[in-house]
Order: structure tokens, then C-alpha cells, then sequence
């Protein structure tokens, strides 16, 4: 199961009633947090979801509503006696920026490791979280994320015994294990069936529609996608500023095959993203404007209820 909530859903600043774009998801113990702007934290714990257990943080880009807020997640996880490394994903001078950032945070009892995004599409793998980062079109460098969680298949007797892997290894094979014995290798493909079907979400603000995105989006379970502008007449504000408008984000969920899109990252001009969804769902039926706190549980297909 993927546990995961839209934390906030505002863009460029927070306002009374709405904190900044954010997400945060959990599974297997281990929490991943996409974008912390400013009052982060302070949704997290409206949410009653904790710091500790936040093992990666990934950043699209370097805008203060995407990033400002991290001095404070960083003093809020030192603070909950935190002392495992903390792995941070996002565009090239990440590390540059963090420590900049870091004046006001200089002591942690955790090391940051940083891996610099280059490419256009970079694989990352971690905390059984598989990561795929991605360049989007904004007016400084910006990435989507589409993070997953494969799933194996199912244990086969036949093809064990067919590949004559000893019965003392069937266990940990099926746990993902790779085991040595005598100069033979034992991989879990030698007992495994066809992978099944796993859980995809794909996370992308900040800017225009690019191929990029329905590429990395291709069949998600949630498409998180931004709708800076509602009216149909903004569309020359979205391509100015290299933002996005309801119906563009609503395309990309359709061309992409995704099963759902929930729109964020709104102007501080929308009061009720709502109003403009007719036309959404005259594009793509199953969207939903996002609300802050906005939560779900993704399970594998077999666990479904």
C-alpha cells in the first residue's frame, strides 16, 4: 500500500487558507516528500504525519515556494532524534542551494547525501521507492517526478524445482534475494513469475506541456499535475510565465491514460478552482481540483477492496 496526501495546493505564496504545493508519501515504514515551501511543516502536522521517518526529499526546482521551507523540515527532523542519512533528489546546485539555505539549520545529527539531476530522465532507486525524474518546461530548470512501487510476481513451485534451486533458498528468493553458493548464482527469477502490476504516481508543477510529462505519466494510478489558471482566456498568462491551464493539465492526463488527475498549484487569484471544472471533466472525466490535506490510499490491484 502507498499512503500519500497533497499537503498543500497553493503556488507562488501561502495565503490563510491555503499552504503551498507539496506532497507526501508513505510506504513500508519509509516517507518521501516532494517540494517544501514555505509552511510545510505546519501541514505535515495538521496532517499528524511525522518527520522521522522522511528518507527522501525530492525538489522540482529552485523557487522559494518550492524550497523555502526546507530549513525548517530540517530542524523539525533533527529535532525528532533523527540520525539516518537523508537522501535529496533535484535539479544541478542542489547542494549548493541546501547549504546556502542551511545557515539557519547548521547543526543536524544526520548527514544529507545529494544526487544533482543532469539528464533529461534519471532512475533512482531507494527505500523501495523507484524514482523517475524527468525535465519539464519552466523558465529555470525543472523537473516532474513519477516515483513507483513495482510489485513481483507470484512464487512459482514448478519453476523452482524446474531450475533446481534448492528448497532452503525458496524463501529468500521470494524476498528479492540474490544468493551464491559453489559458483551458481540463485536470482528470484529462477522462482518468480511475471511481475505484476505495481503502483505509479506522477507529480509535475511549474510548467508548460511537454512530451516529457506524458511519457513519465504513461498509465499512473494519480496524476498530480498544476492548474495555475482556471479561465480559458489565461492561456497567454500560461504561456508567458510557463504555467498551465485546467484544460492543458486535463489533456496530459488524457493523452497519458492516467486512472486519475487532481489538479494544484493554483493562482492566489483562484478562490474556488472548483467553478472551472466542467470543463475539465469534459476532457478528461475522473479529475479533481485539489484540496490541501487531500488524501489516498493506493493499493496493489489483488488488495483492492
Amino acid at each position: 500500500m502507498l499512503d500519500l496526501c497533497l499537503l498543500g495546493t497553493g503556488g507562488m505564496m501561502p495565503l490563510p487558507y491555503r499552504w503551498l504545493t507539496s506532497l507526501m508519501l508513505r510506504y513500508n515504514g519509509s516517507s518521501l516528500l516532494i517540494d517544501c515551501g514555505e509552511g510545510t511543516q505546519i501541514t505535515i502536522r495538521e496532517k499528524g504525519w511525522s518527520f522521522r521517518p522522511l528518507d527522501i526529499i525530492c525538489i522540482t526546482h529552485f523557487h522559494g515556494d518550492h524550497i523555502s521551507g526546507l530549513p525548517g523540515i530540517l530542524l523539525a527532523m533533527g529535532n525528532s532524534d533523527r540520525t539516518e542519512p537523508l537522501l535529496m533528489i533535484g535539479p544541478k546546485g542542489l547542494e549548493r542551494v541546501v547549504q546556502s539555505l542551511r545557515v539557519i539549520a547548521p547543526e543536524l545529527p544526520f548527514k544529507i547525501q545529494f544526487i544533482e539531476l543532469t539528464e533529461k530522465e534519471t532512475h533512482i532507486e531507494s527505500h523501495g521507492y523507484h524514482i523517475d525524474a524527468f525535465r519539464v518546461n519552466h523558465k529555470i530548470p525543472c523537473y516532474g517526478y513519477s516515483i513507483s512501487i513495482p510489485r513481483a510476481g507470484m512464487f512459482n513451485v514448478e519453476k523452482a524445482r524446474a531450475n533446481d534451486v534448492p528448497l532452503k533458498y525458496w524463501s529468500r528468493l521470494q524476498k528479492g534475494e540474490t544468493i551464491e553458493e559453489d559458483g551458481r548464482f540463485y536470482t528470484p527469477d529462477l522462482v518468480l513469475g511475471q511481475a505484476r502490476k505495481g503502483i505509479k504516481v506522477t507529480y509535475t508543477t511549474d510548467t508548460r506541456p511537454t512530451q516529457s510529462i506524458i511519457d513519465n505519466a504513461m498509465h499512473s494510478d494519480l496524476f498530480i499535475c498544476e492548474g495555475m489558471y482556471g479561465e480559458k482566456g489565461d492561456i497567454n498568462n500560461a504561456v508567458k510565465y510557463k504555467h498551465m491551464t485546467f484544460e492543458e493539465a486535463a489533456r496530459l492526463a488524457k493523452a497519458a491514460q492516467v486512472k486519475e488527475l487532481w489538479l494544484t498549484h493554483f493562482s492566489p487569484a483562484i478562490n474556488r478552482p472548483e467553478i472551472f471544472m466542467v470543463d475539465v471533466r469534459g476532457i478528461f472525466p475522473n479529475a479533481h481540483a485539489g484540496k490541501d490535506r487531500k488524501s489516498l490510499e493506493l493499493n496493489f490491484e489483488e488488495e483492492e477492496a
